[in-house]
């Protein structure tokens, strides 16, 4: 990093059509921040831009649900989105939004330049329309049969079932999102980047240059590379965006992947008025933190975006994640199977740095991994309270039990003493080593080992023992074991920001610098603060609540994908004026001995008081059903039931899952009235 001068940060920005959730989180904001905060700590020149993605699709297709307008969703789940990740600890200098002035000013003027240098071709092609909608349809306007896996409701542009890029055209069946019906193709007028022109720079670039980026973001550009690059429209016939700021292109905007990169150009300029020296000066380093779905959009696109206009800097790294999955499934916000950062807030507060230590130590960094509340509850339990924890309790317990709470002085080592005094830095080093080459998850290992340190030092020296015979000795254990709980404080800081600033409480220190950590970093006789508990336990009905939030909305996907059973033949009109069905109200009721679905019901039908045994008993009691008014078959032919005479039927309605319902009238009417 010593040959750059400062450092450009930028994390994908995510739609404001709905709330952030820990696939996004572990993917790309907890690494970044991880990253930000140890370059910080080293005294680097940093930018961490950030901010919401407010054009395209998603967004217009969530406000036509909701009835509202495009900019309504935006500013609701902006807010959302930035107030969670700044409670999160999430340390963006800037978090803007696409749909400031500043970033349509500066995408049209990007597309301008590039158009009046010639660097777009323009296309007609066929496209497809909505006759009864009047639109051209944007990709994720179309949804149909995925030609790969066979999923029902793959999009114009990708099946999120397999992953696979489509293109609108490849859907099996395809119809408009908008009214259901099916699209006709239609001939519209595009602008297209040329990616094909700069595909022999591109693999030079990245082949050649960049070897040493990630083995799957080099893998998959390697792929789009070796296939064959293709021309890229960079407009959109949409009524939501940055219009296209040329004549002849009403009603069409700049495509969001075209326009949303550019966000974090007009993002730091807003931050800064010395914006350009983070985009133009050859001796910025600029890093994108991304998820696997947005690699070719930041290595290939954005790059060739940059080079056409020939102004700005490259990123030099593009450390993307893989996916992370929720038990055993694959996150989606149309099922709502999520875990949601601004819902985990409320539901665990004061907990940020747990989510941020567990989604770090299961950071799907080579393969796509799996979040499980029951491994969230270990991970918390096992080492962060019972190592971490622990550690740090101890050791100021018996400080402020043995000396006063200050920090005692250190006499003569022992030849373990040295070995663990050693092994402080030389962890240090194998933290930076893995944070500079983007394995957090190493990282986070190697800065727990030094908790472990200190608690095998603490469990072997044993201290509450040694003092009885030897209070010098016992010196200089727990002046070590401050010394390492001081480290410990800055080590431990880019991952866990809010228990480092918690333990610099507890130790009545200030920050230590990143570089001056080391074996005697807290002097003697330096007095402590008062101590508490770093982390404390999760219990299991805590994560049970969690378990069973999540088998809810499984079962309501489930119920909302179940389909009507089709009709039955036809009968005639004489068949059903043959059934007599009144309302009627229930006057008494009670279980059927010995079974678990019958209940005896007694029914005033207007006509008379009947016993009627129904099977209801696994849905209601007794007590619930007593006063109400249901819908009685009064001319079914009467039938013993467990010896008992049941003469009708109570009409339910029963739900997918086999839940019933009455079927009652909507207001109270007279016992007796017919049902037609």
């Amino acid at each position: 990093m010593s040959k750059f001068k400062r450092n450009l940060i930028t994390t994908a920005l995510p739609y404001a059509n709905g709330p952030v959730h820990i696939g996004h989180l572990a993917g790309v904001y907890v690494p970044a921040d991880i990253y930000v905060r140890y370059l910080r700590k080293k005294g680097e020149d940093v930018a961490f831009i950030g901010g919401s993605d407010e054009h395209g699709v998603p967004i217009t297709i969530k406000a036509q649900k909701e009835g509202v307008t495009p900019q309504d969703i935006v500013d609701r789940y902006h807010k959302i989105i930035k107030d969670s990740f700044e409670e999160l600890g999430i340390s963006f200098d800037i978090y803007s939004r696409t749909s400031s002035k500043t970033h349509h000013e500066l995408s049209s003027a990007f597309f301008k330049k590039l158009y009046d240098e010639g660097k777009f071709i323009e296309k007609t092609s066929m496209q497809f329309y909505d006759e009864k909608a009047g639109q051209f349809l944007a990709d994720r306007y179309i949804v149909g049969k995925c030609p790969h896996c066979g999923n029902e409701r793959a999009y114009g542009d990708q099946c999120e079932a397999c992953g696979t890029s489509l293109n609108a055209t490849d859907l099996i069946d395809p119809v408009s999102a908008i009214t259901g019906n099916k699209p006709e193709l239609k001939e519209t007028k595009h602008w297209y980047l040329p990616l094909d022109q700069y595909e022999g720079w591109l693999k030079e670039w990245i082949l050649e240059e960049h070897k040493e980026w990630k083995p799957n973001v080099y893998g998959q550009c390697k792929s789009w590379l070796d296939n064959g690059l293709q021309p890229r429209a960079v407009t959109r016939d949409l009524d939501w965006g940055v219009p296209v700021p040329i004549e002849g292109a009403e009603g069409k905007v700049l495509y969001v992947w075209f326009d949303a990169p550019i966000g974090y150009i007009s993002a730091t300029k807003d931050l800064t008025p010395e914006w350009e020296k983070y985009w133009k000066d050859p001796e910025t380093r600029m890093i994108h933190f991304i998820g696997k779905d947005n690699i070719v959009f930041h290595c290939i696109i954005f790059p060739a975006m940059l080079k056409a206009d020939g102004s700005y800097i490259l990123p030099d790294n593009v450390p993307a994640n893989e996916f992370l999955n929720l038990e055993g499934d694959k996150i989606s916000t149309s099922r709502n199977w999520a875990v949601w950062l601004h819902e985990y807030l409320v539901e665990f507060p004061g907990k940020q740095d747990v989510l941020r230590y567990v989604l770090t130590a299961n950071a799907p960094e080579t393969k796509d991994n799996d979040f499980t509340w029951k491994d969230f509850q270990t991970r918390n339990n096992s080492e962060l309270v019972a190592i971490y924890g622990n550690f740090i309790n101890r050791t100021l317990v018996l400080t402020q039990k043995y000396f006063a709470n200050r920090v005692p002085e250190r006499g003569e080592l022992t030849d373990y003493d040295k070995e663990v005094l050693a092994e402080i830095p030389q962890i240090v080093e194998r933290v930076e080593k893995s944070l500079e080459t983007f394995h957090f998850r190493d990282a986070l290992k190697e800065a727990m080992n030094l908790a472990r340190l200190g608690n095998k030092y603490l469990a072997d020296t044993e201290p509450w023992k040694v003092i009885k015979t030897d209070e010098g000795r016992v010196k200089t254990i727990l002046n070590i074991c401050l010394q390492i709980s001081a480290n410990l404080s800055t080590l431990m800081e880019p991952f866990m920001p809010f228990s480092s600033q918690k333990l610099r409480e507890f130790m009545n220190i200030d920050v230590i610098d990143w570089a001056k950590m080391g074996d005697d970093v807290i002097p003697a006789g330096h007095e402590l603060g008062e101590a508490g508990l770093l982390f404390e336990k999760i219990e299991d009905a805590t994560i049970q609540a969690q378990i069973d939030k999540l088998l809810a909305t499984k079962k309501a996907n489930e119920m909302a994908s179940v389909k009507a059973a089709p009709a039955k033949e036809n009968i005639q009109y004489e068949d059903f004026m043959k059934m007599d069905i009144r309302v009627g109200k229930i006057i008494a009721a009670e279980k059927v001995a010995k079974t678990k679905k019958l209940m005896k019901l007694t029914v005033d039908t207007g006509i008379d008081e009947r016993t009627i045994v129904s099977g209801i008993a696994e849905h209601y009691t007794p007590e619930e059903v007593i006063g109400r008014q249901v819908s009685v078959l009064v001319n079914l032919e009467p039938k013993p039931l467990k010896g008992i005479v049941s003469q009708g039927m109570i009409l339910m309605a029963e739900n997918a899952d086999g839940t019933l319902s009455f079927v009652s009238p909507d207001k109270e009417v007279k016992p007796g009235s017919e049902v037609r």
